[in-house]
């Protein structure tokens, strides 16, 4: 599942193969860096996958490919690590670690360890007023990572069981888990589509998809004999499918309004998410 998960990461960002060095990159107005926020950002959301992810497309920008390989394997490392190990904890144990706690630590050391690697080139391209890929970008792909990383470690846990209600659960996420990598692919979008062709993938993709996904939440609920132990887990991926319909129809009237006015309200929503998929893992 990791793997998967890279591969569409690495499929949500285009590359440019022809950057070569940094001097040259940093002075060009049309290079786009993640900045220190945003990574710090979708770490606390996503975990340190998404940040060695967002660090290793900082690198490709520059052209240092070797180091932005190393992030991204360095992120992939921590996230088995983390969850491998908290996976093995008795739950008498791991439930008594808020749910803030780890993802508050991953985002403070991603922090510490952008400023260092990456600080002084950021902080010039900052100085020259050049762009940086906005915080919905990275929040976006680092929601995408926490789902499949809280899913991955679902299906880890509970598919080991032989019960038929385990199976018929896992067949109707196969249809959520699909609904939603190809409407993530949104956030990538609103920065190479008109606002015309924003709404039209809102109303004829994303909100349909979404739609289904709650239908597909709240029958998982129906399945018959359904575990006590799965209840829970449903009742959080209803309250997820609910909140990813809610910001996708305050994405479409901003679109519609051509405004700002909702992105406080956009970014409460997104924390919200992320909350529940801390719940999820």
């Amino acid at each position: 599942m990791i793997t998967q998960e890279t591969i569409i990461l690495e499929d949500s960002n285009a590359v440019n193969p022809n950057q070569e060095n940094p001097d040259l990159e940093t002075s060009n107005s049309a290079v786009v860096f993640y900045s220190a926020n945003a990574i710090q950002l979708a770490t606390f959301l996503g975990g340190p996958l998404i940040g060695g992810y967002l660090m290793r497309d900082n690198y490709r920008t520059l052209g240092e490919k070797q180091q932005g390989k190393q992030a991204l394997w360095w992120g992939i490392a921590a996230t088995i690590l983390v969850f491998g190990g908290l996976l093995a904890l008795p739950s008498t144990v791991s439930e008594r670690i808020p749910n803030y706690i780890l993802p508050a630590i991953f985002a403070g050391v991603i922090r510490w360890i952008v400023e260092v690697k990456q600080g002084a080139v950021l902080r010039q391209h900052k100085e020259q007023n050049l762009a940086f890929y906005s915080n919905w970008r990275a929040a976006g792909l680092a929601l995408l990572s926490a789902c499949m990383i809280a899913l991955t470690v679902f299906f880890t846990v509970f598919l080991w069981s032989n019960d038929p209600a385990y199976e018929a659960y896992q067949t109707q996420l196969e249809t959520f888990t699909q609904n939603e990598q190809e409407t993530l692919v949104f956030y990538d979008d609103l920065y190479t589509k008109t606002r015309e062709e924003l709404l039209r993938e809102l109303n004829l993709f994303v909100l349909p998809k979404w739609e289904e996904n709650v239908a597909l939440a709240q029958q998982a609920g129906q399945v018959e004999n359904f575990p006590a132990e799965l209840q829970e887990h449903q009742k959080n991926l209803l309250k997820y499918s609910e909140l990813r319909m809610k910001a996708f129809k305050l994405f479409r009237r901003a679109i519609e309004e051509d405004t700002e006015q909702y992105s406080e309200e956009i970014e409460k929503i997104h924390l919200e998410i992320g909350e529940v998929l801390e719940q999820l893992k």
